[in-house]
């Protein structure tokens, strides 16, 4: 089997360390916040080129406070790409605003940027550019045009740990809400997450209102959650932050790779927007022919024991639980047109030459049938 994503490979690199760092951790029961949180935190924002990092419990929850940290609140509307994961969206709705889909970049699967300014009305409080795939949506854009309006960029950047545009990452000009989901490129051993801001006033924010609205004990200035980065996670990501660099090297290197050994085989490569510089958390080629096509070919992959997978089968708009009678089926053709054809390869930095040449057989195989 060639998985999608080797966590194991990943472990191996870490074990040593990270049982050391468990062991300190341990030995203080220091389980909440501590020394190890502190340093995580300091270290990822200089990785990210952030003045400020704040942990949170998950992705989710980043998403959720970077966006009442923009000052998004209920009855409030918040523009998303209708490609996205539906973490993007579930905090929209716990702050009690509305999500507003916009269709997507046909070639990148990045938002329409133009589609995105155009969505923007005297609701809107926000809008959440999505770096998705590896790289960086076109949120300078979305900051330049939308200076002075009142309308905040807060950036989804749950996919991009390292990525670039034009020399900036992610939360190094704006706020930016990431994961440390296990299969990130950047993955801890269960949920966590983080705020990326240059503010200091946000960074606060977000700090109060993931510490029960306070930063002491029994004083509650916001009303708050419980949304905090413990120890044991911040010993994980510590660990792997000092190897992201020459991980995110190697996916580079393994999608160069791809990229040959798909040249005549039936899939529409992806796509690198201009001024960005890559990290490949997903290597996802198109299918042409529609969802009945790929899902066959998906199959046929699962069967010959590479484990292939959809990011995203549904956009936004078509998932149950948002639903809304202002955006049917058809409102976003790009994005449906792409949900029906997308697939991602097993792509890591441990991924061998070998294994990728067995994937490219298998697609190519299952391509012909």
């Amino acid at each position: 089997m060639i998985p999608l994503v080797d966590l194991q490979a990943a472990h191996a690199e870490v074990a040593e360390e990270v049982d050391a760092g468990f062991k300190r951790v341990l030995a203080t029961t220091g389980f909440v916040g501590g020394p190890e949180v502190t340093a995580f935190e300091r270290e990822f924002a200089e990785f990210s080129g952030a003045r400020h990092c704040v942990g949170v419990a998950n992705g989710t929850d980043a998403v959720e406070l970077a966006l009442r940290a923009a000052g998004v609140r209920a009855g409030d509307e918040v523009v998303v790409p209708a490609n996205t994961f539906v973490g993007t969206v579930e905090p929209v709705a716990r702050i009690g605003a509305r999500v507003v889909p916009v269709d997507i970049d046909p070639a990148t699967y990045l938002v329409d940027v133009a589609k995105m300014l155009a969505a923007v009305g005297p609701k809107t409080k926000a809008v959440v550019p999505v770096h998705l795939y590896g790289q960086l949506a076109a949120a300078d854009e979305l900051r330049s045009a939308l200076a002075g309006s009142g309308v905040a960029v807060v950036e989804d950047a749950a996919q991009c740990q390292g990525a670039l545009r034009h020399g900036r990452g992610a939360g190094a000009d704006g706020i930016a809400a990431t994961s440390f989901y296990p299969g990130k490129n950047l993955g801890a051993y269960g949920d966590a997450g983080a705020v990326l801001t240059p503010d200091e006033g946000q960074a606060t924010v977000v700090r109060t209102l993931g510490s029960h609205g306070g930063l002491k004990k029994y004083v509650h200035e916001l009303a708050g959650v419980n949304s905090r980065l413990d120890a044991l996670q911040a010993v994980v990501l510590r660990a792997k932050l000092t190897r992201l660099a020459a991980w995110n090297t190697a996916r580079r290197a393994a999608a160069a790779r791809y990229d040959e050994m798909l040249a005549d085989v039936e899939v529409v490569r992806p796509a690198t927007l201009a001024g960005n510089e890559h990290v490949w958390h997903l290597y996802v080629v198109r299918v042409p022919g529609g969802p009945a096509r790929r899902d066959a070919v998906l199959a046929r992959l699962h069967e010959a024991g590479v484990g292939a997978g959809i990011h995203y089968p549904y956009p936004i708009h078509l998932t149950p639980a948002f639903a809304d009678a202002r955006f049917p089926a058809g409102s976003f053709p790009l994005a449906e047109q792409a949900a029906g054809e997308i697939l991602s390869l097993p792509l890591y930095p441990q991924i061998t030459v070998d294994q990728q040449e067995t994937v490219v057989r298998a697609l190519a195989a299952a391509l012909e049938d």
